[in-house]
C-alpha cells in the first residue's frame, strides 16, 4: 500500500517540528484535540462588588472578564499544587 505524500512517521514529525519546520500540512485539524484543555461550562454566582471589581481590573488589562478570572485561578491553582520548597 503506498503512502499518501502527505503522511509521515511519528519521528520525522518530531524531528521536523524539532527543527522549527512547518508541520501543519501533516495534521488533521478537524479532529484536533488538545488534551487536558478541554472546556466545561460553570456558572458562578458573585456579588456586584466582585463582578465590577473584576470588569476594572478586565479593562485596565484589555481582556475580558472570562479572561482575567482563568488566568487568576490558573495561578491559584499552579501555587496551591505547586512543591513547596521546604
Amino acid at each position: 500500500m503506498k503512502k499518501s505524500k502527505d503522511t509521515i512517521t511519528a519521528e520525522e514529525l518530531d524531528r521536523q517540528f524539532d527543527e522549527g519546520k512547518d508541520i501543519a500540512q501533516f495534521l488533521d485539524w478537524n479532529t484536533a484535540r488538545r488534551p487536558g484543555l478541554e472546556q466545561r461550562r460553570v456558572n458562578l454566582d458573585l456579588p456586584v462588588w466582585m463582578i465590577e471589581s473584576l470588569d476594572g481590573e478586565a479593562k485596565r488589562v484589555g481582556v475580558t472578564r472570562q479572561s482575567i478570572v482563568k488566568v487568576w485561578l490558573a495561578e491559584r491553582l499552579k501555587a496551591e499544587f505547586a512543591p513547596s520548597a521546604k
